[in-house]
């Protein structure tokens, strides 16, 4: 794990958000930084490579999506440098799929 994969993985672990998230969970085609199963629920964490593969990235987050998923993209700058903004914007998305 990367250290903005770490730092947010403190705030993810032991259903402190009120579901369970898996780290590293290997999925189709490749494995996602965290994954709920209850809220199918992909947290993707991109750090500087994703630069030059945005064009991969969204076709991998669309192929997840049309699986039934969501997809929640952050940078590692985000994790790093506004931790409680990624997890308010995580919570938001757990709340609204929840409502569903």
């Amino acid at each position: 794990m990367t250290v903005s994969e770490l730092k947010l993985w403190e705030e993810l672990r032991s259903n402190k958000m009120g579901f369970r998230f898996k780290a590293q969970h290997p999925m189709i085609y490749y494995i996602a930084d965290f994954y709920c199963f209850l809220l199918r629920l992909v947290i993707e964490i991109d750090g500087p490579i994703h630069e030059f593969q945005k064009e991969k990235d969204a076709i991998r987050s669309q192929k997840i999506e049309l699986s039934g998923n969501k997809v929640i993209r952050f940078t590692n700058d985000e994790v790093l440098n506004h931790l409680n903004d990624v997890v308010n914007r995580i919570k938001e998305v757990v709340e609204k799929i929840k409502q569903q």
